[in-house]
């Protein structure tokens, strides 16, 4: 993993105008990955019934689940800088997924993806570049990490 100063800068402050807004950007995100993606959702079971965006948007547990997703992106951001604690967030949140939750790896650069679409909706093209090679970064680590608890 290898990020410039200038990268790392940019990078940040790509992501501190989506994070500024946690649970809201977070609840857009998986949102739209719930309805773009339908087959997303089956991994949650406590979002059954919840047949619409609107039903999505306001509920709690959604809302909760993306400001959690964005406080791990957001903890993933802050070590850009240090590999060793980059892979140290990354690697057990992969493991977590593939042993305990049986995410399939696919769905992570899904919802990333989608993050870089909400980010160019709102900010910009210039906010989306900025951030796409930690997008990919996460990606790769996470998918890593699915490899070595044998998926």
């Amino acid at each position: 993993m290898s990020f410039s100063e200038a990268e790392v800068q940019s990078a940040r402050g790509a992501w501190e105008k989506m994070y500024v807004d946690a649970e809201d950007n977070g609840t857009a995100v998986l949102v739209r990955m719930f309805t773009e993606h339908p087959d997303t959702k089956s991994y949650f079971t406590h979002f059954a019934g919840m047949d619409t965006a609107e039903e999505m948007k306001q509920s709690a547990q959604v809302r909760g689940h993306g400001k959690k997703v964005f406080t791990a992106i957001n903890d993933m951001v802050q070590h850009l800088d240090n590999t060793e604690a980059f892979v140290g967030i990354v690697n057990p949140l992969g493991k977590k997924h593939a042993t305990q939750l049986k995410i399939d790896p696919k769905n992570f650069k899904i919802i990333c993806d989608i993050i870089l679409q909400v980010m160019e909706e709102k900010f910009g093209g210039d906010c989306k570049a900025s951030f796409e090679k930690v997008t990919n970064e996460i990606c790769t680590q996470l998918n890593n990490a699915y490899k070595e608890a044998g998926w």
